[in-house]
């Protein structure tokens, strides 16, 4: 019997993510291929972005520090920075690449301007990177960087990526109360 190869992009294995914080995060990300993941959230990205009502993009609902408008900043950042990680680990680039501070590019508040644009920012990178992941040859998903200390294959990059975007989604569905296009109960009846 012919056993068929693995999806390369296909659920990070051992050795793709060293940090636990990194492994429960994707563990909790349900799929098997990280770029049909990707490329779905962009969907996603635009239906949640056009139900979000305007008055809630700049409120902070403790326990959370962001306004909406910050997560999607986030996000925005976020999305580069995998861009560029997965870009020079997938070219076996040794360099030890930092941990960045969230925290400071939030509070920075640069940039936040208009949300549309933020979402359109948003919505390039993640093409962007999907293009990228898309023409990787096989084997340079697994080159194996260091990010912030902790080894990661372009692999785990590209899950831990796609894994950060549907966790700020669900945040921001529940405060804004939104629900999920996975929803059933929001089909309702006709």
């Amino acid at each position: 019997m012919h056993r068929q190869r693995p999806v390369i992009s296909g659920r990070p294995i051992d050795g793709d993510l060293d940090l636990q914080a990194h492994r429960d995060l994707v563990e909790g990300f349900s799929g098997q291929c990280v770029t049909e993941l990707m490329s779905g959230q962009l969907h996603e990205m635009c239906e949640l972005a056009s139900v979000l009502s305007t008055d809630r993009l700049d409120s902070v609902d403790p326990p959370y520090r962001w306004t909406v408008r910050q997560v999607f900043a986030h996000l925005v950042d976020a999305e580069r920075i995998f861009g560029d990680r997965m870009l020079r680990v997938a070219a076996g680039d040794r360099t030890d690449l930092p941990s960045w501070d969230q925290d400071a590019y939030a509070n920075a508040r640069f940039g936040l301007g208009n949300f549309g644009q933020l979402v359109t920012e948003l919505g390039h990178l993640r093409q962007a990177n999907l293009l990228l992941l898309r023409r990787l040859a096989p084997k340079a998903w697994d080159q194996r960087g260091n990010v912030g200390g902790s080894p990661m294959t372009v692999r785990g990059l590209a899950w831990v990526c796609a894994a950060h975007m549907d966790h700020h989604f669900k945040i921001v569905r529940q405060r804004c109360d939104v629900a999920s296009p996975n929803d059933e109960s929001k089909a309702g009846d006709f």
